[in-house]
């Protein structure tokens, strides 16, 4: 596997875009016009005088499209022997070997290129005048391989380069992979809490009815009618994560209908909502568990009308959800620990909101306990706000 990751990383370093290719040529196209003008424009005129300048502006070029050319082989080379930990000394000498091989083939070119474009000195003519063999041996050809050696050091920079892009692009697309999946094991969860909390509420309100079928069965019928209602819009919201507090406090309505069968005239309510907080979002089914538990653990436990007191109110940019019970405090014998409702209620809160939210259940002052949420202010048009402004960003 790793030698074919090695070999795909070699052919996709050969592959150059054509905006590379232009570059290339116009990066080497300037530098020979620079050189032009600059023996232009010397007064030592560097032996033009007398002679048409344009056999050394043809030099000048040729020189520069001749290592254009090479260009992407070395930029080639620098990504396929790039010095590597273990293996950095043969990959050094192959490198040496092939520069020294490119820039004596190069000054050789150009040696065959100026006999042919410039006038031939006097003192040379009818002898030869270029021997490669005899330049070679001299190394006459070491400037070129410093052009070499500098060509070599931008294709290290390039490969680096790419490399590093390819990295920051794998780790974009693996975060975004770790976002969906992070995203689909939150829904997961919240499933999953959501399956715990709709039996427990059902297993409950059955068990109030069977205890009641003897006693009040015109009462047990509504409470069935009731129960057909509230396990229809569980089955329809299901997949809803958020409904608006309106929506919240209309389920628990017809929930607080069936308790209020179950005491038989024993249980009182009230609300305190403000209009404000109608819009807000809040999580699915996230008061019922709460006044369940104040039911179960307040109310049947009083000794005379039990009564439950919901609030919404704002406070900011929070959203506080009051609910009130009047009988035992939360520290007394049989409340002390979280059930099932409590325990998914600060799970979902935390799966949904993290820190930002919170659920604490206190005793209250005079008696009985007090659950208190505190969750985000927001609503369905920030939603569609945010939603906007982040399309309009892309």
């Amino acid at each position: 596997m790793s030698g074919t990751s090695s070999l795909k990383r070699h052919r996709s370093s050969l592959h150059f875009s054509s905006r590379e290719l232009v570059l290339i040529f116009v990066f080497w196209t300037f530098l020979a016009t620079l050189s032009t003008v600059n023996r232009l424009v010397d007064p030592r005129g560097f032996g033009l005088s007398g002679f048409s300048t344009a056999g050394p502006i043809v030099l000048a070029f040729l020189e520069s499209w001749v290592w254009a050319a090479l260009t992407p082989l070395i930029f080639w080379m620098s990504s396929r022997y790039t010095p590597q930990r273990g293996s950095w000394a043969l990959r050094v000498t192959v490198l040496i070997l092939f520069g020294l091989i490119v820039a004596a083939i190069v000054y050789t070119v150009l040696g065959f290129a100026r006999l042919e474009i410039l006038p031939t000195p006097p003192r040379r003519r009818g002898g030869a005048t270029f021997s490669p063999l005899q330049e070679i041996a001299r190394l006459r050809f070491l400037n070129q391989f410093v052009v070499y050696m500098a060509i070599l050091a931008a294709g290290f920079a390039r490969e680096y380069f790419l490399r590093d892009q390819k990295r920051q692009q794998e780790a974009v697309l693996l975060q975004a992979h770790a976002s969906k999946l992070q995203a689909q094991l939150s829904d997961a969860r919240l499933d999953a809490l959501r399956m715990q909390i709709n039996p427990h509420f059902l297993f409950n309100t059955l068990h109030a009815i069977s205890a009641l079928v003897e006693r009040d069965p015109g009462g047990v019928r509504r409470m069935i009618a009731r129960l057909s209602e509230l396990m229809r819009y569980t089955v329809e919201s299901h997949g809803a994560d958020e409904v608006t507090v309106r929506e919240e406090l209309d389920f628990l309505r017809r929930y607080l209908e069936i308790m209020e069968i179950r005491f038989q005239g024993k249980l009182r309510i009230e609300t305190s909502i403000d209009n404000d907080t109608l819009e807000a979002l809040v999580p699915n089914l996230i008061l019922q568990p709460i006044v369940e538990n104040a039911l179960e653990h307040g109310v049947s436990r009083s000794s005379g009308q039990g009564t439950v007191t919901i609030e919404a109110m704002r406070s900011g940019d929070e959203l506080v959800l009051t609910v009130r019970d009047n009988g035992p405090g939360a520290g007394e014998s049989g409340r002390q620990g979280e059930g099932v409702g409590l325990g998914n209620t600060r799970a979902r809160l935390a799966q949904l909101y993290g820190e930002a939210a919170a659920l604490t259940l206190t005793s209250a002052e005079g008696g009985g306990a007090v659950a208190e949420i505190l969750l985000p202010y927001h609503t369905g048009n920030d939603l569609r706000i945010a939603a906007v402004s982040t399309s309009g960003k892309r």
